[in-house]
C-alpha cells in the first residue's frame, strides 16, 4: 500500500489518494483500482509526474504511463487473484526520478 501526492489540473491544490503499489526494476506499477479516468490518473499523467510514500520512503516519480496487463505482473501471486476478482488489469507505471 501507499499513497500517491498528486497535483490538481485545474485547482493546483496536492492531493493524496491511497493506493496499492508494487515495485519494479526502475520504479513503481500502482493498480487502477478506480479506473484509469480517475482523478488521480488523469492529474498524473497532465503533471508527468507524482510523490509516492509508502514503507515510510517517499519516491518522486515520473514518465507516468497506463498499461494493460491481463498477467499482473509485478503483482505477489496472492494478490493477483484479488485484483484479478476486482477486474483490475490496468495499472499506471512510473520511474523512480534519480
Amino acid at each position: 500500500m501507499g499513497i500517491v501526492m498528486h497535483v490538481g489540473r485545474r485547482t493546483r491544490d496536492v492531493y493524496r489518494t491511497p493506493v496499492m503499489v508494487f515495485p519494479t526494476n526502475n520504479g513503481f506499477r500502482v493498480a487502477l483500482t478506480y479506473g484509469r479516468d480517475s482523478d488521480w490518473v488523469k492529474n498524473a499523467l497532465a503533471h508527468g509526474a507524482a510523490r509516492l510514500i509508502t514503507r515510510h520512503r517517499e519516491y518522486e516519480l515520473t514518465e507516468p504511463e497506463v498499461v494493460v496487463d491481463e498477467h499482473r505482473q509485478h503483482v505477489p501471486l496472492f494478490l493477483r487473484g484479488v485484483l484479478a476478482v476486482l477486474r483490475v488489469s490496468e495499472f499506471l507505471d512510473f520511474h523512480r526520478a534519480g
